[in-house]
């Protein structure tokens, strides 16, 4: 099978047997590249809205925060705004590197272990990083784009190392501002569970 990492087009001569939205293995290796660049461009300039343009225009985005909420963004343009705009307005000078990364090129699937690390350092030098593992489960859109993404992470992890660095005085006042957000609706993106408009687990997965 071959696929154009420019279009995304796919050729009708697939070998029996194999998956529908499966990709050339090379071209979902670019997509990580392309991705892993995008990251550190993002984390460099402080702004993760820069990396809109990795997701195709229906993609939606979304992680679950807790028993009772769940994060969506719907469209291209929530997922700048919300997801890695307003959710991610506060972090400047984090970095999320990836540990290790999973592509499955049957399905056209690739998951990402990360560390969030934070912008300070501990007396004694060491990283603040939030305890625990994070990743990312995203399905490839074909034209270098994901079609959608889904989040994981320890909220409990997350809220403890924000308050560490709350008593010593070392959270920003970004990320102190963003903190005052509510969680849960009418916060953008936060809905009740259940309620989102595209389900946490997706049913193209």
């Amino acid at each position: 099978m071959e696929t154009s990492p420019v279009t995304g087009e796919r050729s009708a001569d697939m070998n029996e047997g194999e998956a529908v939205s499966g990709y050339p293995r090379e071209e979902l290796e670019a997509m990580v590249e392309h991705w892993l660049e995008a990251n550190r461009i993002a984390e460099e300039s402080g702004d993760w809205r820069s990396m809109v343009d990795c997701y195709a225009d229906d993609a939606h985005y979304g992680w679950n925060y807790g028993p009772e909420v769940d994060f969506m963004a719907n469209g291209k343009d929530e997922i700048r705004d919300w997801a890695i705009g307003l959710e991610m307005d506060g972090l400047a000078g984090w970095t999320y590197p990836y540990e290790s990364i999973i592509i499955d090129d049957k399905k056209g699937m690739v998951i990402g272990l990360w560390r969030q690390v934070a912008d300070a350092k501990r007396d004694d030098g060491s990283e603040y990083q939030t305890a625990g593992i994070g990743g990312s489960w995203f399905k490839y859109a074909g034209n270098m784009q994901w079609a959608w993404q889904r989040d994981w992470f320890d909220l409990g992890n997350v809220v403890s190392l924000f308050f560490e660095l709350m008593g010593e005085d070392k959270l920003s006042e970004g990320m102190q501002n963003r903190m005052k957000r509510p969680l849960g609706p009418p916060s953008e993106g936060h809905y009740k569970i259940g309620e989102a408009p595209k389900p946490i687990w997706p049913e193209d997965r």
